[in-house]
């Protein structure tokens, strides 16, 4: 593709290599045996912990086992967990018309903690021109790796704050289906909020810096995005390893 806009992301200093190695780690753990007869349970116990992940990321921590039982009503949680099992149902409508994939993800996560009215509307009519050029990277306009995509995809609805309400858990669950809708983790598999979670202080600190769409901001948002995705890798190796999918 001519004039790619997201291929000078990855002549940024130390960024191609820092995806490379996450595309590897990744790969080596979708490669794991107990995925080849547990796959459905692994994939139900990462969408849980990248659920409460990110909830916890746009308000508090929460009890992962009281989520699991049911005793956390927390309406941004289970916003969360309404959307991300949602995700596998809005691939083809992300792949085609990405703001209203993002209008269903802010009804779902914001349902009981916005206004009616403001559900799956943004909120700020000057973002309209960035959605509108996010969606066309989105449906085609762009040749970077989908890992490249889904960093920003995330950043920039973060940057954005589009919606009302729990912007961050639309952000994240966005880039959630970017991998998934893109073939990079067709099922699931990978508890990218996990990785962010592990590391907030960063996590918020480069996701500033990307808002200011600086070279050394981009590179830091990119870089720690790439960080997260190794460590989701890590995660999933260790819920195979631990059984700790079995109910």
């Amino acid at each position: 593709m001519q004039d790619d806009p997201l291929a000078p992301l990855l002549d940024l200093a130390d960024v191609r290599p820092a995806f490379d190695a996450a595309r590897a780690a990744i790969d080596a753990a979708m490669r794991h045996r107990a995925l080849r007869r547990s796959g459905g349970p692994v994939a139900a116990e990462v969408a849980l912990r990248s659920s409460v992940a990110s909830a916890a990321l746009d308000t508090h921590g929460f009890d992962l086992e009281g989520v699991r039982a049911g005793v956390v009503t927390d309406p941004v949680v289970h916003g969360a967990l309404r959307a991300t099992a949602a995700l596998d149902g809005l691939t083809g409508t992300w792949s085609k018309a990405p703001r209203q994939a993002l209008a269903r993800l802010h009804t779902l996560i914001a349902r009981d903690v916005v206004p009616e009215s403001s559900l799956g509307r943004p909120v700020k009519p000057e973002a309209a021109t960035r959605l509108d050029a996010l969606s066309a990277l989105v449906t085609g306009g762009t040749k970077v790796p989908v890992l490249v995509l889904a960093a920003v995809v995330h950043g920039e609805l973060l940057a954005l704050k589009s919606f009302d309400g729990p912007n961050g858990v639309v952000a994240r669950a966005a880039a959630r289906l970017t991998l998934i809708g893109g073939g990079l983790d067709p099922r699931g598999l990978l508890a990218m909020d996990v990785g962010h979670r592990s590391r907030e202080p960063e996590y918020v600190g480069a996701a500033n810096a990307f808002a200011t769409g600086t070279p050394d901001g981009l590179r830091s948002w990119l870089r720690h995005y790439a960080t997260a995705a190794e460590r989701a890798a890590e995660e999933l190796v260790e819920i195979c390893d631990s059984g700790a999918y079995v109910q």
